[in-house]
């Protein structure tokens, strides 16, 4: 398949996702054995989401560990499941990597460009495709997250070092 050229970049690993039934299972891995930092919480009716927000490494390449348990476990969105409910991707231009997938025939999940747990816009690729829009996740969620100015530059600047 020869390159294709794309009117954006995807910079790194923003985020994952991580469900489950009780989120303090998961938090006595990933804080208290693995040392995470928590950084924040969200809850959401909406997503169906009791959300902690954890970090990992520093400045523009830290990468968030979201430890996700159902509001109601009866209830959709279920966070809980699969255990690896989502990736997340720096994105250096959103609304222009939304348009330009859309014209590619990928399928996005409801609810277009938003605000995301941790205060920067998101919008989220569906996990399947359909016959409209066949492009899809192959059964993974897959965020994309509008990179704030300094995790473009930082980004860029580690690229000129290897290039």
């Amino acid at each position: 398949m020869s390159p294709v050229s794309r009117p954006f970049k995807v910079l790194g690993i923003q985020q994952i996702a991580i469900g489950g039934p009780d989120k303090h299972k998961l938090q006595t891995l990933w804080i208290d054995m693995l040392g995470l930092e928590l950084t924040g919480t969200y809850k959401s009716d909406r997503e169906n989401v009791d959300e902690d927000i954890c970090a990992m490494g520093v400045g523009p390449f830290k990468v968030e560990v979201d430890l996700m348990q159902p509001l109601d476990p009866d209830k959709k969105p279920a966070v809980h499941n699969t255990p690896l409910n989502h990736v997340g991707l720096w994105i250096d231009n959103l609304p222009v990597a939304v348009a330009w997938l859309s014209q590619q025939g990928v399928r996005f999940a409801p609810g277009g460009i938003r605000k995301g747990a941790a205060g920067f816009d998101i919008c989220f690729i569906h996990p399947k495709g359909s016959d409209e829009l066949p492009i899809g996740g192959e059964g993974v969620l897959i965020e994309l997250v509008q990179a704030p100015e300094e995790v473009v530059k930082a980004f860029s600047a580690l690229a000129a070092q290897y290039a």
